[in-house]
């Protein structure tokens, strides 16, 4: 497996960037539409330049754009990012989730395995029981 330098460090600022709960907000307000920093200043008690130093970090993580539209200057969500994110956390919860399913099929077919056991050595218990009568 060729691994891209490149595309760990995204993944590392990306993963970074949604560790803090602001940031986590700010792109949940940005899964509805593009707002401005004042617009994605408002559910937060902290200073509208806060706001812009977070929105600094998505961008440098690649998972916000913004635009100038005559005086605004909002601010989008990259999906493509996310999707980039998705696709990783799902490759990883697809092998675990496999691993998973043959554990249950182990635990069955030894459950069964024991419970074969338990009745072949009830059966030869009531045999023996029988003949000793």
């Amino acid at each position: 497996m060729i691994v891209d330098p490149s595309a760990d460090d995204r993944l590392d600022r990306a993963f970074m960037a949604l560790a803090d709960p602001v940031r986590r907000g700010i792109i949940a307000r940005l899964s509805r539409g593009p707002a401005t920093v004042n617009e994605l200043a408002e559910p937060f008690e902290i200073t509208k330049q806060a706001v812009s130093k977070h929105i600094q970090v998505l961008e440098q993580a690649g998972l916000v754009t913004r635009t100038r539209d005559a005086q605004r200057r909002p601010v989008h969500l990259d999906a493509r990012a996310l999707q980039a994110l998705t696709a990783w956390i799902d490759r990883y919860r697809l092998i675990h989730e496999q691993r998973f399913r043959n554990l249950d099929e182990l635990l069955a077919t030894s459950r069964g395995t024991d419970a074969a056991a338990s009745d072949a050595g009830t059966s030869a218990g009531t045999a023996q029981e029988e003949m000793e009568s």
